[in-house]
């Protein structure tokens, strides 16, 4: 028993070590915030029935050696399952994302970021526009700080950003929202 304790030990180390790299299983520690707070409402204007633009994104204690931030938005409540809003990644480690970030592959204004397809089939952001009657849904609006800037082609899908995103995770973090059609 003596001689296997070492070992189990050692296993521990090593699987923890390989959660890190997918972000989601490592701890969040990013703090990331937005217009409304966790577990608020979204206003309006960020949705369907609004203008449908990006909320800004407010990111604290980003790691010193991040070379870049990738977003990722979804609604795990919809009817099918969970339903990518926007995806977007090499955005420089800033402390916030802008709102109006253009609906388009890459933009320059006000920051350099590149946007893959949603769920919608399109480019850019699409606020939370849940099917009326179905209840309150919750919008996760998840940062990753990433090792290294991404090689990955404009308009890629949510699929191809998270296996570039694998190992190169350091930090991450969510502000959830929430939104019902009624």
């Amino acid at each position: 028993m003596r001689t296997l304790l070492p070992l189990l030990l050692a296993l521990l180390v090593v699987a923890s070590g390989c959660l890190s790299g997918g972000g989601e299983k490592m701890e969040k520690t990013l703090e990331v915030g937005s217009v409304f707070h966790d577990g608020e409402f979204i206003p309006k204007e960020y949705t369907c029935e609004g203008d449908d633009i990006n909320p800004p994104i407010y990111i604290a204690n980003i790691p010193p050696d991040t070379r870049s931030l990738a977003i990722i938005v979804d609604d795990p409540d919809a009817p099918a399952g969970t339903f990518t809003h926007w995806i977007a990644w090499n955005i420089p480690p800033v402390g916030e994302i802008p709102s109006w970030i253009p609906k388009k592959t890459e933009t320059d204004e006000p920051i350099h970021i590149i946007q893959g397809k949603n769920d919608f089939g399109r480019i850019g952001y699409n606020g939370p526009c849940p099917p009326r009657g179905h209840g309150v849904h919750h919008y996760h609006f998840k940062v990753y700080a990433l090792d290294t800037e991404l090689k990955l082609e404009p308009g890629s899908s949510r699929k191809e950003l998270e296996k570039a995103m694998e190992g190169h995770v350091i930090a991450w973090g969510e502000v959830v929202g929430l939104y019902e059609r009624k």
